[in-house]
């Protein structure tokens, strides 16, 4: 029997490859190996479970038994990888056991960012990146009041309306002037914040966050301006960072990610990445549909059948029920203008390049209907 194809993670990103690859190979051997307890879940539903009264366990739609069974896979859990040899096709785990490959996958997926903060408490401070970190946060939900997010970005808005759901306070800072502020326009930001805001959602922007402690209930946030705030639990929502330390220390290619090709090779021969890890022509995208076309590209390749990624323009729902929005990025336009129309009900902001086409753009409210009919006008990401 041939060395397996072995995928390391076990997240959205892995677990479609090895879909699409049994699709088109059924026979070679394939192993996945997951720090976590390798039940399927789809990770952006962590940010709006709590309105839907989900339990870390009900979040689970297939246990690792089934997922075994199903892609005809030996999955480890529970086990950390801690070194690759790339020349020698073989990897390491955390118990001294040794794994040959014919080809790995590195499914590896990002890190909280961590800001550095002062105070008794900061190391308190929670991030929810995965199940695990779900079930820690929402255990500590009970009889809070107020939570204070950091970040007014994509997911810390997602997980102040989510909040709301439980009766629960959110009060977001950033340093930014407007929520999604590296996504949307001033105006879109703040028709945004407005609507959330009415909803519930209290807002310090522009304001840095710059020490937790401990108190008599809770927590106490220090502000950059001196203001004080009390809250039940702290939840860190600033971004990202690719995990790459075992990439770079296998001697691979590392920028902000892993950095792969088109057919999603990194820098060493039967080496790949993708999902939130990987960066394919200087893009990292953390978002569903990308990592689908790369689980699709990669499976074409693994079974033989080589082929090159590409990204059209895939609009991103942000899941913030009190204000719908959709946006999609303008990426690696250097010269665009925004055009925004805007009343009570909708806002539509179009982002257009110096030829005239559509670049990016932001649907919120009512304007969210017209999603259909922009969406194919989109310059695709990457063509």
């Amino acid at each position: 029997m041939s060395d397996p194809v072995v995928i390391v993670g076990a997240g959205l990103a892995a677990y479609n490859c090895a879909r699409e690859f049994r699709k088109l190979d059924s026979s070679t051997p394939l192993t996945i190996v997951t720090r976590d307890g390798g039940g399927f879940y789809s990770k952006p539903m962590l940010s709006n479970a709590l309105a839907g009264n989900k339990t870390p366990q009900s979040l689970v739609m297939k246990p690792v038994e089934k997922m075994a069974e199903e892609l005809n896979a030996t999955i480890l859990v529970r086990r950390e990888v801690v070194s690759v040899d790339a020349a020698a096709r073989s990897l390491q785990l955390d118990d001294g056991t040794t794994l040959a490959w014919r080809d790995l996958v590195l499914a590896l997926g990002a890190d909280p960012i961590r800001l550095s903060l002062a105070g008794s408490a900061a190391g308190d401070v929670l991030s929810v990146n995965d199940l695990d970190d779900y079930a820690r946060f929402a255990e500590r939900l009970d009889g809070v009041r107020r939570v204070v997010i950091l970040g007014a970005g994509l997911i810390g808005c997602e997980f102040a309306n989510d909040l709301l759901a439980r009766g629960i306070e959110p009060v977001v800072i950033d340093p930014a002037g407007w929520p999604l502020s590296r996504l949307v326009p001033q105006q879109a930001g703040q028709w945004l914040q407005e609507r959330l805001a009415a909803a519930g959602v209290a807002f310090r922007l522009g304001r840095s966050a710059m020490a937790v402690l401990a108190g008599d209930d809770g927590y106490t946030v220090e502000l950059d301006d001196g203001e004080v705030l009390q809250a039940g639990l702290v939840l860190s929502a600033v971004g990202l960072c690719p995990r790459v330390a075992l990439a770079e220390a296998a001697g691979l290619a590392v920028a902000h990610g892993i950095v792969v090709d088109r057919g999603l090779q990194a820098s060493a021969p039967h080496v790949y990445a993708l999902g939130d890890c990987a960066e394919v022509a200087g893009l990292s995208l953390p978002f569903v549909m990308p990592i689908m076309q790369q689980a699709r590209t990669l499976a074409a390749g693994l079974a033989g059948n080589a082929t090159t990624l590409g990204y059209p323009a895939m609009p991103v729902v942000v899941k913030t029920p009190a204000c719908p929005t959709v946006v999609s990025p303008a990426l690696g336009v250097a010269e665009a203008i925004w055009q925004v129309e805007a009343d009570e009900a909708a806002l539509l902001a179009r982002h257009v390049d110096a030829e005239g086409r559509l670049v990016g753009l932001v649907l919120m409210g009512e304007a969210t209907k017209q999603r259909q009919q922009y969406a194919p006008q989109l310059v695709p990401w990457l063509a």
